[in-house]
């Protein structure tokens, strides 16, 4: 450790200096941009190149064991045979069969089971696994499946063609194009020859298949065919027999002639009916309103009436007329007007009398035409009657006739489908218009090895990326204040750098000189000062959210760097449970703070003072006895106080332990030591909350074990403080000059300790 010439007082006041320390600086966001990127790559690079050559490794493997591989191909189009399309409108052209059949009949199993024996793919290791080597992976994945898996499959037998099959349909390949009815075969295989051979091969069995398949249709279909025209032929002379039986019971005239004349008559006898209905309206209308009408001469005025009695109408008008303008003229008791109201008397008597006379003709003429209508209507009942039965006769008969004659066509249809069975049974199943066959490919398939090993390693690199991006973001962990910085009771002590192991001393006397490290402590112990006033605090504990956070080492190197500046230290450890620090000192105490504290001890027994100027108090042997000195660490803080001595706790984890939280409370500072990249925000968070008490107002935070060349990378604001240019002040010269300084210092640093 490094050492100021002139010990300061330690209670020098220091406000004047104005110091501000480092990590109080205006924060940023971390924002993501391509610098930010570039430098998580760099910081990520380790991870990046481990994934990468973990994914590579294996790909590389199986790569170095591909084989060339060749594929052969077939184009193709199906047509039915030209001569079962013929006919008169199109003489040019077959029609092709369905494309999507085609094709699976290609894939049909018995195909596949003939191109394997006749071109003996069971004989070849590369389409029959039991003919293979197991290789190293296969035998790790079956032992590996084996411990799962209870029944073990059986290896397949050397004969047996179903794997061989499987690899054939993984081989082959059959499809046809869009748009078109072309069908395309495929075959891959690590011999160009067979590659070649197979497509034409299956084109040759597909043929002899289909012309198999449709002659046993063929056959089927004809003795299906025969069967039902020999029953169509029993069900038409059934249906014709019946028409003409049915015609013959029924007398049904067929004859155009008498049909018409049996309408014509039936039409004559209704219009008869028709008008003797409106001969007989008009006669119960006129009986009708002579009988209702009071005055008979006033109601003839409204109907038809004979001329007889139309003229009597007229003459009483024309009397009654006279006497209106008689009356005019003379008196009523005139002989004149006497004498025409005894004719217009008399002439409505004979009004009267004809009226009568007429209503009677009516109502006789009323009956006569009721009892001719009776009669028509009977004569039209039986018309109709007759007509009906002709027409339901003729409806049935006319059904009977078209049943003859549907089961005729429909007996004239199977004869024709006979013929053209038999017409088809002479022609081919299909025909093949073959545009390319399969040739032998002169190069094999693939882009090499080195393209797909390339393609591999750019697919790894891009793995690891993303996983480097995965990590980044999952990771929690306190980096930089600028994380810390919205938590609040805090103030931001330094970044403490990581140490080598060659530079972490195993015990209390090994002295190496690290300058970014013992200007990391001493930046410390300044935010301490300002922190508490100017002055060094009397009582500091340096605890941490977990252990292995490196408090421990903060704690004695805080020791050293105040002893060595001629401040009294006492260093207590107070992990109770397990406290490592007298590993460092070696006291040989066989008592410490557990003893004292269980009143076992007292403390003079317990303090081991070493050469240094640092005494320290280990932490003893623990023990669930129960405290009977509740107040022995007060007590401690006191008696380092009137000697003028620091007291520096090396506590326990303050989530594992509440004497931790107890001992926050009695002291004067508290340190939390956070680890860089370790510690997650959420524990220091919860950790500044259980120390939380009206003294400890605020807790210094210091992020120990900074790598310094990661942290470089990131985007912090307190980033700046590993530069490159920071690091290079920091590397030794090589000037002799500076050596003879850093000797003499040594050499007057050890002086000063030994005193």
């Amino acid at each position: 450790m490094t050492i100021s010439t002139v010990p300061p007082d330690r209670n020098l006041p220091i406000s004047p200096m104005r110091y501000d320390p480092r990590a109080q600086v205006e924060t940023k966001a971390d924002n993501l941009d391509l610098a930010s990127a570039f430098r998580m790559l760099r910081r990520r690079m380790v991870t990046i190149i481990a994934i990468t050559l973990l994914l590579v490794a294996p790909a590389a493997i199986m790569i170095s064991g591909l084989k060339p591989t060749y594929q052969a191909s077939a184009r193709l189009i199906v047509h039915q045979p030209l001569a079962t399309s013929l006919g008169a409108e199109d003489t040019s052209r077959g029609n092709p069969l369905d494309v999507k059949s085609e094709t699976e009949r290609l894939l049909s199993r018995s195909i596949a089971e003939r191109v394997v024996r006749e071109m003996r793919l069971n004989m070849r290791d590369e389409f029959n696994p039991a003919l293979r080597k197991v290789s190293f992976f296969e035998s790790i994945r079956a032992n590996l499946r084996g411990l799962f898996d209870t029944e073990k499959p059986a290896s397949a037998a050397r004969d047996s063609i179903e794997a061989t099959i499987r690899e054939y349909y993984q081989a082959l390949g059959v499809w046809h194009e869009e748009r078109s009815e072309v069908i395309q075969i495929s075959f891959t295989a690590n011999d160009a020859e067979l590659a070649a051979a197979v497509p034409n091969r299956v084109v040759s069995i597909y043929l002899d298949e289909r012309k198999g398949s449709v002659g046993a249709r063929l056959d089927a279909a004809e003795t299906w065919i025969r069967q039902r025209i020999a029953e169509q032929k029993g069900r038409a002379v059934i249906a014709r027999d019946a028409a003409r039986n049915y015609q013959e019971s029924m007398d049904i005239v067929s004859k155009e002639d008498a049909q018409d004349e049996r309408i014509k008559t039936l039409l004559e006898l209704t219009g008869r009916e028709g008008k003797i209905e409106e001969s007989r309206l008009e006669v119960k209308a006129t009986i009708s309103a002579l009988e209702t009408a009071d005055n008979p001469s006033a109601a003839v005025q409204n109907i038809a009436v004979p001329d007889s009695i139309s003229t009597k109408q007229r003459d009483l008008r024309a009397q009654e007329e006279d006497l209106s303008r008689l009356l005019e003229l003379y008196d009523s008791n005139a002989e004149a007007v006497v004498d025409l109201r005894r004719k217009i008397e008399q002439s409505r008597i004979d009004l009267d009398l004809a009226t009568k006379q007429y209503l009677q003709s009516m109502r006789a003429k009323l009956a006569a035409l009721d009892h001719e209508a009776n009669a028509v209507q009977s004569i039209l009942a039986v018309a109709k009657e007759k007509r009906t039965r002709d027409a339901l006769a003729q409806t049935e008969l006319t059904r009977l006739q078209r049943i003859a004659e549907n089961e005729q066509a429909a007996l004239d249809k199977l004869e024709d489908q006979r013929r053209d069975l038999a017409a088809k049974a002479t022609l081919p199943g299909a025909e093949l218009e073959v545009f390319s066959p399969a040739s032998v490919p002169l190069v094999s398939q693939g882009r090499g090895r080195l393209f797909y090993l390339v393609g591999a390693l750019l697919a790894a690199i891009s793995a690891a990326v993303t996983a480097a991006f995965v990590l980044e973001m999952w990771d929690q962990s306190v980096r930089s204040f600028d994380q810390i910085a919205g938590m609040a009771r805090t103030i931001p002590a330094g970044l403490i750098p990581r140490l080598a192991r060659k530079e972490n001393p195993k015990t209390i006397f090994r002295l190496v000189q690290v300058p970014m490290f013992d200007e990391a402590i001493r930046t410390v112990i300044l935010t301490l000062k300002q922190s508490n006033g100017g002055k060094v605090p009397n009582s500091i504990v340096v605890t941490s959210a977990h252990s292995g956070e490196g408090k421990s080492l903060v704690a004695r190197s805080l020791a050293i760097e105040l002893a060595a500046a001629a401040i009294p230290v006492l260093l207590v450890d107070g992990d109770l449970r397990r406290g490592e620090l007298d590993s460092f000192f070696r006291s040989g105490l066989q008592q410490g703070l557990n003893e004292y504290l269980n009143g076992q001890a007292d403390i003079r027994d317990i303090v081991y003072h070493h050469p240094s100027g640092i005494d320290f108090i280990p932490s003893g042997k623990f023990s669930l006895q129960r405290r009977v000195r509740p107040n022995g660490l007060t007590d401690i803080i006191e008696v380092a106080g009137a000697a003028g001595r620091i007291v520096i706790f090396d506590s326990a984890p303050v989530l594992a332990s509440t004497d931790t939280v107890l001992l926050t409370a009695l002291a004067e500072k508290t340190l939390a030591v956070v680890r860089w990249g370790k510690t997650s925000r959420r524990a220091v968070e919860f950790s500044l909350q259980q120390m939380k008490s009206p003294r400890n107002s605020e807790i210094l935070v210091a992020i120990n074990n900074v790598s310094p060349d990661k942290h470089a990378l990131y985007n912090f604001s307190d980033s700046e403080l590993f530069s490159k240019s920071l690091m290079k002040y920091y590397q030794p010269h090589t000037d002799d000059t500076l050596k003879t300084i850093i000797n003499n210092i040594f050499s007057l640093k050890s002086k000063i300790i030994h005193k």
